[in-house]
């Protein structure tokens, strides 16, 4: 089927009445031209993921260029651009749950089924082909935009990798985003009755390049809600700030990769984002303040940095947290495509006065606690066989005693490659310790979650995080084309210890019961979701989450129902 034919032409028909989701001007493929910029490689091709891709581990091999920009006669003699290296690669490393996107000709967008846009490969995409984008804007790769035989043109183009002289490089770009939610009995929280509100987000941003050696990256966000029956969530306010303000500086190469320094306000992912992530789902997303160093190579990467959270104040400008320092060491290795192994040290020192022993523990006194954490992850797949293990370990001092706790991850998945609708199928489970009895207890034993992206891992309600928690879990995910993706997910939540309390997506503890009464079961949760790619700029969301609260919420103080949760989200990427 091609544009002549009668059905493509009534496809461009139907196509002209969704304009309100196809606004964006489009050249026609005859009047498009490549950008006059320096030659160098395109950009590796990509295995993307609707919430993280996995990425191929080499980095793309320069194409030769004189100086001056212009190709030279022989690559031989020519010495690779240093465009070539701008930005560093920095692949998403997949979550867990990660899927494996079909591939293969096809229409990958709403836009290329109507358009008759049939494609022989997946495009080149800088971000993932969803709504939501767990990695930052100054890791977009667009490199593939300078490579003399690109074939891939967009509307957007003139203002990305714009080469000013020999020595410079500007992109700008950014992002809108709007959600409505719908939430009966608690998000983040549990309540009795409805709570309907929107959210609105942008985000803009430039990051400018002095060759390879020097750069400023600067990132304006605004986050707000409208209609909130409630007063709204600690993740939901913040006007006009920086989320992303940071130099970095190239202080030697190894092995043809370079190293930087980087210093200033930045976001932090790694990972399986569980310890880690700039937490898009959030309003408004994690950052961090402070300095970074960092080499990634060909199967190697290795960051190390110190960091403070940045405190959000909704109507003023944020600052980091001197209460709080954050530091640690990543060292990640992909001996293939799709295969990771990941180790780590982190420790959080937190010197607030605030912090009291859990549920009153030793005399509820107050004080600071320093952890530790140690881990590793292995995940990847072969065979069609998914898989993905992580454990951590962490030790320290909590008040005035002395800290022990640890959390396991494993999950095992297959992917139905023959199978219509290229379909997945997961089962996990996820341990985080609990402190057995926090009134008597001589030794804290709760674990830290520190700074996660758990909205993904513990249901969408958000009522559960990584603290005295056991998941049992299960995902299925398929593609009804190549530009829809649903995903549903099913929890069966006990507390590790029923003394301890339930803790939400955000730390904080929501429900509990000291005498252990009100038993373990906290319940379980079923989450819908589809994701339909519109264009390379714009997505949809819709999902769906129910808990069956189970006796634990049912005999302790607080709200007894079965929250639900619905929602809907555009995200315009420009």
């Amino acid at each position: 089927m091609r544009l002549g034919s009668p059905f493509a032409r009534l496809k461009i028909e139907a196509g002209l009445c969704l304009g309100l989701v196809l606004t964006v001007p489009m050249a026609s493929q005859g009047q498009q031209t490549a950008p006059p910029t320096l030659p160098v490689a395109p950009a590796s091709a990509q295995e993307l993921q609707p919430v993280d891709p996995a990425v191929s581990p080499s980095p793309p091999s320069a194409f030769s260029a004189s100086p001056s920009g212009a190709p030279q006669d022989s690559a031989a003699d020519a010495e690779p651009s240093i465009w070539s290296k701008v930005p560093p690669v920095v692949p998403l490393p997949r979550s867990g749950w990660f899927f494996i996107p079909p591939t293969g000709p096809g229409y990958y967008s709403l836009k290329d089924w109507v358009t008759d846009n049939y494609r022989e490969n997946p495009p080149k995409y800088p971000y993932p082909p969803t709504s939501i984008i767990p990695n930052s804007y100054f890791d977009a790769d667009y490199r593939f935009l300078d490579d003399p035989n690109n074939t891939q043109f967009d509307w957007s183009d003139f203002y990305k990798r714009i080469h000013i002289g020999d020595n410079w490089l500007l992109s700008v770009g950014g992002e809108e985003r709007v959600r409505y939610q719908h939430e009966e009995g608690g998000y983040l929280r549990l309540f009795n009755g409805d709570n309907d509100y929107t959210l609105l987000r942008s985000r803009v941003y430039t990051d400018l390049w002095y060759r390879d050696v020097f750069r400023v990256f600067a990132e304006f966000y605004d986050a707000r809600v409208n209609g909130q029956d409630l007063p709204p969530n600690p993740t939901d306010v913040n006007h006009s700030d920086f989320l992303n303000l940071f130099a970095e500086l190239k202080i030697f190469e190894l092995a043809d990769h370079p190293a930087y320094v980087r210093a200033g306000r930045q976001e932090l992912l790694y990972g399986s984002q569980r310890l880690i992530s700039p937490l898009d789902w959030a309003h408004r997303r994690r950052s961090f303040h402070g300095v970074k160093a960092y080499w990634h190579g060909e199967y190697w990467d290795f960051d190390a940095f110190w960091v403070q959270p940045v405190i959000v104040n909704p109507t003023h400008f944020d600052s980091p947290d001197s209460g709080r320092e954050f530091m640690g060491a990543w060292t990640t290795y992909r001996p293939k495509k799709g295969t990771s192994v990941d180790a780590y040290f982190l420790h959080l020192d937190n010197s607030r006065p605030a912090n009291s022993a859990p549920l009153g523990g030793r005399g509820g006194k107050l004080g600071g606690y320093s952890v530790n954490t140690i881990g590793s992850r292995f995940a990847g797949d072969q065979n069609h066989f998914l898989w993905d293990f992580e454990g951590m370990y962490q030790f320290g001092e909590w008040v005035n005693e002395g800290d022990a706790a640890g959390a396991v991850t494993t999950a095992l998945g297959y992917q139905f490659a023959d199978v219509p609708m290229d379909p997945e199928f997961w089962i996990g489970w996820d341990f985080a310790s609990g402190t057995f009895d926090p009134a008597r207890a001589a030794q804290h034993g709760t674990f830290n979650q520190l700074f996660p992206f758990g909205h993904y891992y513990f249901g969408f309600l958000d009522l559960v995080g990584r603290q005295n928690i056991s998941d049992l879990n299960m995902q299925f995910d398929f593609y009804p084309t190549k530009w829809i993706v649903t995903m549903m997910q099913y929890h069966i939540f006990r507390l590790d210890s029923a003394r301890d309390a339930l803790y939400n997506s955000g730390g904080t503890a929501i429900r509990r019961d000291p005498t252990g009464r009100a038993g373990t079961d906290v319940g379980d949760e079923i989450d819908l979701i589809t994701n339909f790619h519109l264009s390379q700029h714009q997505d949809i969301l819709l999902g769906y989450s129910k808990l069956f609260a189970g006796q634990f919420i049912q005999h302790t103080t607080g709200p007894k129902g079965s929250p639900e949760f619905f929602y809907a989200q555009y995200c315009f990427k420009w």
